[in-house]
């Protein structure tokens, strides 16, 4: 049976509960624990899937098909486990099982409320594969006092007491703010924010605190006394130049071994952190750097692109060098020449998004790369919008546009390179939509196989024929202009395996150019960069070398 770990937020969000929990979950596997990561959410969306990225950063999406909060990407990429739809909930989802029940009379005409009925909806949650690892990390989102999240302490707090004793714990992530003026590390909030969780019955065994700088033995000595816990359980988690430093610094700081003594797991197992060394030696001694333009609709919040801003960086490890990934509004382009904001990069990215707005930007970013021969990579909106140019500047189609931008003007304007997508195989079943479909979970989601051609590109990038990647996408590139574009020289290297959905296009005469529908990004890791974007950094490396 798993032993499970609580992490709750106190005194501000934006700490990092799920960095610090994606660097637990590294250092119990260090030392040969299994781990499995989960993220419950307040709010009342039923998953992030319809929520402005400006709202909400990325949605992440998983092998089998949930749209879910970006902190799961962080668990992936340090533990490597692949997350699944049983990894993230909201209150959206659990109020909305509860009535689905009720409406069945699953609850043989009781009165439904928050306790027990919702209450054990999030219980039976959280025990989903609790007998398949070693330690189950639940992160609790938002902090301690949101009206929302009290369901999920209270049923947090009953779940560890159905369990028996020691086989559940709680950490309390704060912030130490530091008064400039007076020069002092305050620790009032902090007393504040433990006197909230336990007031509703919650007593935390580790207390990690970010800091600006080291916690002085007096400070950590008044939290221990004032909080309750041992002074050896006082973590401090400063600020950091790479987040990939995290299982580094939280070990030395003694973090595993307080929850490994939280536990009473004694002798603990000796870490093993050669990889993250090597991770650490990577980012810190690199041997060069790429400058990549990020051309894209969203670059006023960088978490709106966090998994693709992480998978250069692995990219760069790979090829030990530095990427200094710089954002550029794609509307720019639209009122002005990209050539002076381009020039000077070494490669150029078009990730994905939703709706018209900044497409014609990205449009002449993707013509920059293919006319300058710079490194292009496109992503879903980005693949699509170099089809849409090569239609237009190459292939003669000049009225070329996709059917999103129709649908969203209410009027016919393009001829339709991009198509709504109406079906689909998934499996072993057709998957059919409509127009007027609900707009949550109804996208193609998930990892599909793709066969991609031999002798391209892209199948030497993979060394195979036969992948799979994640998607999440309700337009797609129209076949029926495979032949006039490939006639171009945009060869459509990688389709589905009925050979109705193109899914990678490259340029046959182009030093690197490569558009995917997937997102490759969210399979990358920094102890196993994923191999585009490791060869897209290896190509920006050639790139600036010919400057």
């Amino acid at each position: 049976m798993a032993r499970f770990i609580f992490i709750t937020g106190g005194v501000v969000s934006s700490l990092g509960k799920g960095l610090a929990s994606a660097a637990l979950g590294a250092l119990l596997q260090a030392r040969g624990f299994t781990v499995r990561l989960r993220k419950l959410d307040p709010y009342l969306n039923v998953d992030p899937g319809t929520m402005s990225p400006f709202e909400h950063g990325e949605v992440f999406v998983t092998d089998d098909g949930a749209e879910t909060d970006l902190d799961l990407g962080h668990y992936e990429r340090f533990t490597g486990v692949a997350a699944r739809s049983t990894d993230s909930i909201s209150s959206g989802r659990i109020y909305s099982n509860v009535l689905e029940k009720e409406r069945r009379g699953d609850y043989l005409g009781k009165t439904i409320q928050v306790i027990p009925h919702v209450t054990n909806e999030i219980k039976d949650f959280i025990a989903t594969g609790e007998d398949e690892v070693d330690f189950m990390l639940c992160e609790i989102g938002g902090t301690v006092g949101d009206i929302e999240g009290l369901p999920f302490f209270e049923a947090i707090r009953q779940f560890s007491q159905d369990k028996p004793r020691g086989q559940c714990i709680f950490m309390h992530l704060t912030l130490l703010p530091y008064i400039k003026a007076s020069g002092e590390l305050k620790t009032k909030p902090t007393q504040h924010s433990v006197k909230e969780l336990r007031s509703i019955g919650i007593a935390p065994d580790v207390l990690v605190c970010r800091s600006e700088g080291p916690i002085p033995a007096k400070e950590r000595e008044k939290l221990a006394l004032f909080c309750n816990v041992r002074p050896d359980s006082v973590i401090a988690a400063q600020d950091l130049k790479s987040i990939y430093e995290a299982p580094l610094a939280y070990h030395r700081e003694g973090l595993d071994q307080a929850v490994l003594d939280a536990f009473q797991i004694n002798p603990a197992p000796k870490p093993d952190l050669s990889k993250w060394e090597d991770v650490s030696d990577r980012i810190f001694n690199a041997e060069g750097e790429v400058r990549v333009a990020i051309v894209g609709k969203y670059t006023q919040l960088e978490d709106a692109y966090k998994s693709i801003a992480e998978a250069l960086t692995h990219g760069g490890m790979a090829n030990r060098v530095r990427v200094k990934a710089e954002w550029i509004d794609a509307e720019i382009f639209e009122r002005e020449d990209p050539g002076p904001w381009l020039e000077g990069f070494h490669a150029i990215l078009v990730p994905g998004g939703f709706g018209e707005r900044g497409t014609e930007g990205k449009m002449k970013a993707a013509e920059f790369a293919r006319t300058r021969g710079v490194p292009y990579l496109g992503i879903c909106l980005g693949m699509q919008m170099a089809v849409i140019e090569a239609a237009r500047n190459v292939a003669e189609l000049s009225d070329a546009g996709s059917e999103e931008f129709d649908h969203e003007a209410g009027k016919k304007r393009f001829t339709p390179v991009v198509y709504h997508l109406k079906e689909w195989v998934q499996g072993n079943a057709m998957v059919k939509r409509k127009l007027g479909d609900d707009k949550g979970g109804t996208m193609r989601l998930g990892a599909y196989t793709a066969h991609l051609l031999k002798d391209s590109k892209v199948a030497d990038i993979y060394g195979s024929t036969v992948i799979e990647e994640r998607h999440r996408h309700r337009y797609e590139v129209d076949i029926k202009y495979r032949k006039q574009l490939e006639a171009c020289g945009m060869v459509f290297s990688g389709m589905s395996p009925d050979g109705r959905l193109p899914e990678i296009v490259e340029w046959k005469d182009h030093p690197w150019f490569i558009g995917v529908q997937f997102h490759p990004e969210l399979k990358s890791k920094p102890f196993a960069p994923h191999p585009l974007f490791a060869d897209f950094v290896r190509a920006a490396v050639e790139a600036s070398r010919l400057v």
